[in-house]
This record gives structure tokens, sequence and C-alpha cells, in this order.
């Protein structure tokens, strides 16, 4: 009886620990973007869910899940603690965020996948991924020790994700997967302004999808790093993944430019916009200026004529993804002025650095579609009273994007030596399977070094 008794606690003691927040100090910035990060994606699930009810025939699909899952394995043990207390997600896989009708609630914590198990997430992640891609329902198992039935379900191709906590600064955009900024969840998006979100990285892929694949090679689609980012980017090796490619976006920012444009896009972008309103605006006046109106949608022209790689090509079509967008609100009798209404947040907030904010000719392409429907005033009410019409941008101020130019795939970088050359999606497809390590390139940063 004693012997079976110390069997049993040596056999108790011998089992896995996780982590549990024991109070230390921990990184505050990534304390607060994990806290993004799950904020987003809590907002971003239910819209993910809500587009399935386009059953848009003439799109290409993707099979999607309703809930959404994170894992602190492999992350340092200091960062280990920030997961567990911004978001309570242990090196388990744990539900950040679902849909209402999903069989899985925030906090639940997967433990096996249709009778699979592994103590390595990504392995299960991987698994989830064939399965949600097969479309049909499966069983997995959580802490409970209650099986649970999933059933996917089907979207138009192109999936919207968030940047990882450690790179919130990551913008990709491919006509498989997107990855926007943090800086969208600082907005408190709105139901129907995450659908915008949601519909707008969908019609990206559908309005763009054939010009970005005529660029892209015949790589796998089923590379493990790309299954499993699509179902958790903040994941080590998704993460890491994420770190290398904006270090790499940034090193081509700061060589390929010509000198002018490095004066322009580089040393004066990012703070011309925040200055023009940190200087104009009084703490009591909430609203913008004109100038301060101009000055931020140059910003947002220049963030767009900084991208490269695939994500060059997808912003060529911005444009069109705003028409689809707000034609598929009002198919699912969404407000398809949330797009107008997310673009004034981004503005008043100086979250300047994502596709979403309106640079002046999407402003003017997605006001033209408004007057068709009779709401320009509606528009002039969201705007805080500023008409689109009455803004004087100067184009020589908005390098690579609104200015008049011929698209040429000649601009784009070859792969060459640089597996980030043309951004991390197109990077993960083709990357082995030894990539979910978490290993980078030699000289990358890591996740804690800033």
């Amino acid at each position: 009886m004693a012997l079976g008794a110390s069997l049993a606690l040596l056999a108790g003691c011998a089992g896995p620990k996780y982590t549990v927040d024991d109070g230390r100090a921990v990184n505050p910035v990534l304390l607060e973007q994990i806290g993004l990060y799950g904020k987003g994606e809590q907002v971003l699930r239910p819209a993910i869910r809500r587009s399935a009810e386009l059953n848009d025939p003439e799109c290409d699909r993707q099979w999607e899940l309703p809930f959404a899952l994170a894992s602190s394995k492999g992350w340092d043990e200091n960062d280990r603690v920030a997961w567990v207390r911004a978001l309570g997600v242990d090196e388990r896989l744990t539900v950040v965020a679902h849909s209402a009708d999903s069989p899985l609630k925030k906090g639940d914590r997967v433990t096996d996948i249709d009778g699979y198990t592994s103590g390595d997430p990504a392995d299960l992640l991987e698994r989830l991924g064939r399965l949600r891609d097969r479309g049909d329902a499966f069983e997995l198992n959580t802490k409970s020790g209650q099986p649970v039935k999933v059933q996917p379900f089907e979207v138009c191709r192109g999936y919207a994700r968030l940047a990882p906590p450690n790179t919130p600064e990551l913008q990709d955009y491919h006509w498989l997967m997107s990855y926007h900024p943090l800086e969208l969840a600082r907005t408190d998006m709105t139901e129907d302004e995450a659908l915008w979100t949601v519909l707008w990285t969908q019609g990206l892929s559908e309005e763009g999808g054939a010009r970005m694949k005529t660029y892209h090679y015949g790589t796998s689609i089923l590379s493990s790093l790309y299954t499993v980012a699509t179902l958790a980017s903040g994941l080590k090796g998704a993460a890491m993944a994420a770190e290398a490619a904006v270090s790499a976006a940034q090193k081509a920012a700061a060589t390929a430019a010509t000198e002018i444009l490095k004066q322009q896009l580089i040393d004066q972008a990012k703070s011309f916009a925040a200055n023009r309103i940190r200087d104009q605006v009084s703490k009591s006046v909430q609203s913008l200026t004109q100038a301060q109106v101009v000055a931020s949608m140059q910003q947002v022209a220049a963030n767009r004529g900084l991208l490269g790689g695939i994500s060059r090509v997808a912003a060529t079509t911005f444009d069109q993804a705003d028409g689809w967008a707000y034609a598929r609100m009002k198919q699912l009798k969404a407000d398809p002025l949330a797009g107008f209404r997310l673009h004034q947040k981004l503005l008043e907030r100086s979250l300047l650095s994502n596709a979403i904010a309106l640079d002046p000719e999407r402003m003017e392409g997605l006001q033209a579609l408004t007057e068709k429907d009779g709401r320009k005033d509606e528009v002039v009410a969201i705007l805080k009273g500023i008409r689109p019409e009455t803004l004087d941008f100067d184009v020589g101020d908005m390098p690579l994007a609104s200015a008049p130019q011929a698209f040429s795939y000649d601009e784009l970088p070859s792969r060459g030596r640089d597996p980030y050359a043309l951004g991390l999606v197109e990077a993960m497809l083709g990357m082995a399977d030894n990539a979910m390590s978490g290993a980078m390139p030699t000289g990358m940063p890591s996740a804690t070094s800033r």
C-alpha cells in the first residue's frame, strides 16, 4: 500500500510543469503587446465567422476554425510569465479568442486532437491544420477531459491575422494570408470595423490574387510553418520568422530607396504626421484640422510606398480591396461605412503604419462608391465635417503610392540568399519543417533583445 502510494506520488511529481505567474518583473512592452494581440484576436475571430455568411460561390475558398490558439512554448522564461499574465497562456495550446458558436471558450486548453497528442504545440497545430483543411468535423479533448466536436467553416480566401507580439509593426500582404500590425487593436474596433478588416483582407486576395500569383513561384502551400502560422502566429517558430522578416524589410527599405526617397520615407515619414498633430492639436480639441488630415494621409501613402516583396504587388490593388469590402458589407447588412469609421480612428490616434487607413487616392475611390449610394453627407459626418474633395494634397509628398506611375515587377527583389526578400508569408511557404524550431538566420535579433 505504502509502495503504491509512493509510486503514485512520484508519477505525479514527474508530470509536466507549466509556467505560472510568480509576480516577477517582465518586459512591460511585450506584456502590453501580448494583451493587444489577444484583444485584437477576440474581435477578429467573430468577424471571421461572420464573413462565412457571405457564402460567395465566386470567390476562392479556404477553411477556418471558430477559435484562435496560442502557446508560450519555446519563449524565454520571463516572456512565458508575460504570456500567462497578459492572456492566461502557458506552454499548452490555449484558446485566446472564439466566435459565439465555438465549442471552445477562452482559457480552454487543448490536450489532444482527433486522438493525437504531443508535448510540442507545433505538432498539435500541424495536425489541427490538416484536419481543418479537410473541412470535416473532428474531435479534440481539453483539460476537462470531455471530447469536443469541431466543425470547420468556409470563408473567402485570405486569412486575416495579426502580427505576433514580438513584432507589432509587421505588415505582410499576400494572396493567401495577410498580417496586420498590432496597432489596429489600439482602435477598440467595433464588430463592423473588425468585419471590414476581415473582408478587406479577403478582397485583397480576390482582387489582387491574380497579380500576386503572377510573381509567386511554385512553392508548396503545405509547409509546416505556414500551416502553424495560420492557426497561431504568436507561436515561437512563427514569431521568430516574423522577427527575421521585419529585419529584412527594414534593411531593404534602407538600401533600395534612392537618396531622395530615403529622406522622404525613412527620415521624415514616421515623424511628419505625428509632429503635425502634436504641434497643432490641443488636449481639449479632439477633431483634426484639414492640414493634419493631409499630413496623416500622406503618411499613410508613404507607408504603402515602403512595402516590399509580394506586399508591394498587393499594394497596387488596395483600392480594389476597398471596393470589394464595401460591397460585401452591404451584402451582410453591416455598416458599409465602417471602413471610414476605422480610418478616422486611425488618423485621430496617429496609427498610420497599416493598410486599413486610407491614402488620398483610396479615399477618392471609396467616396465615389458612397456617393452612388447617396451617403456622401454621412461620410462627411464620420470625418468630423471635413470633405475629402476639399483636401489639398501635394502628390510630390506621396512617393511610390499615389504618384502616377506604371507598375513593374522589375522593381521587386529576387529571393537570392534572403528567404524573406518577398515577405514573411512567401518565405514560410518554402521553409523546411525544421524552421518550426524557431531558429533564425544568423545575425537576426531575438524577441527580447530590443
